[in-house]
């Protein structure tokens, strides 16, 4: 089995951190984000895996190469428009087989059970079968319609309140027959959600929904970002973290520096070549990326700092989101949901709240 991960899309609502760089590759846990979807994939044993590429797809291909670092085979799709969700996946038809595969949307951090997924998919001998999860306000997604036996009804696109019956929505997670690509136009923008699943539908075609109780989140926004941290500092979700674990829940690449007189309040993960100064304090929720710099002094709490930033004596920095090799001088405070792109620089006693 073969899996498509859909890559393509311009982060935009991740800005300022996908200025620089595509969503897919943004750091989670101070890894590539889709490193958890390739290693999720790897353990129902997927290992051939098409990217579909349009923003910055050379920043792709440098940190993945061909996959066979990481145990897996890895072709690329590269879109020159964007073409939808069901467009980009028709662009990569050429890697096709005839075994069903799975599609996922490259915003999403789960922990989908796929073999469950796809024991499903072959019982109801389906064309499409549509992974849902459940979430407290479906209206920003996709509610999908189903009867008893999961076969899908309706689909009906972001929702009002008054029109919402269930809070199943869409989660971007599909088992697909490779044949229901034959009659989407190659080359066009084409989606799934609002023209190739209701059209299936109305050709009478199985299209099936399961309802998941994994874990679930699209990570496609900086609040979103900091939650997905959060919850895999808490162990809701479960990815793999890279690094020694201490009492506290604490986790310390071994090539970390932190001076005894620094105080650390777990959960955190301390990436590698990190630099904690004297009587600094990182405290918890808190994600140091590889050769961060905490000066003497700093309270750190809730943030996320990705590699090579540096921070002064002195600094505050509370619920902040800190981009690639920043730099924050002395005395410095930030707090409440600040973020900050690549290669920003914040001048001494400045306040930014």
């Amino acid at each position: 089995m073969k899996a498509v991960i859909i890559a393509g899309g311009l982060g935009t609502r991740l800005r300022p951190l996908t200025y620089n760089r595509p969503k897919p590759i943004v750091s989670v846990a101070n890894k590539p984000f889709v490193l958890h979807q390739i290693e999720l994939l790897k353990k129902y044993g997927i290992t051939e895996i098409i990217l579909n590429l349009h923003y910055l797809p050379k920043a792709m291909e440098m940190i993945l190469g061909d996959g066979s670092d990481l145990g897996v085979k890895i072709h690329y799709s590269i879109e020159k428009n964007p073409l939808g969700t069901a467009g980009a996946v028709k662009n990569a038809e050429k890697y096709f087989d005839d075994e069903p595969m799975i599609v996922f949307n490259g915003d999403i951090l789960t922990n989908i059970d796929i073999a469950h997924l796809v024991n499903f998919h072959k019982k109801k001998k389906a064309k499409v079968t549509i992974a849902l999860t459940e979430v407290e306000d479906p209206t920003p997604y996709g509610l999908v319609i189903t009867d008893d036996a999961g076969r899908v009804e309706k689909f009906l696109e972001k929702p009002s309140w008054e029109s919402v019956t269930t809070k199943d929505i869409n989660a971007g997670i599909y088992v697909i027959d490779p044949s229901v690509f034959k009659d989407v136009p190659k080359g066009k923008a084409y989606s799934f959600e609002r023209e190739l699943f209701p059209k299936l539908l109305m050709n009478g075609e199985r299209v099936f929904a399961m309802v998941s109780d994994s874990y679930w989140l699209d990570i496609g926004s900086p609040k979103k970002y900091m939650q997905a941290h959060k919850d895999i500092l808490s162990g809701e979700a479960l990815v793999n973290i890279e690094g020694r674990h201490i009492k506290g829940n604490i986790i310390i690449d071994q090539n970390a520096v932190i001076t005894p007189s620094a105080k650390l309040k777990g959960p955190l993960i301390i990436g590698r070549n990190v630099q904690i100064h004297d009587k600094a304090k990182i405290s918890h929720f808190s994600v140091l990326g590889e050769k961060v710099v905490v000066g003497e002094g700093a309270y750190v709490e809730d943030c996320i700092m990705l590699r090579n930033s540096k921070i002064g004596k002195n600094v505050k920095l509370k619920n902040c989101i800190i981009g690639e090799n920043c730099i924050i001088d002395d005395d410095v405070e930030m707090i409440y949901g600040v973020v900050l792109a690549d290669y920003s620089i914040v001048k001494k006693g400045s306040r930014l709240l």
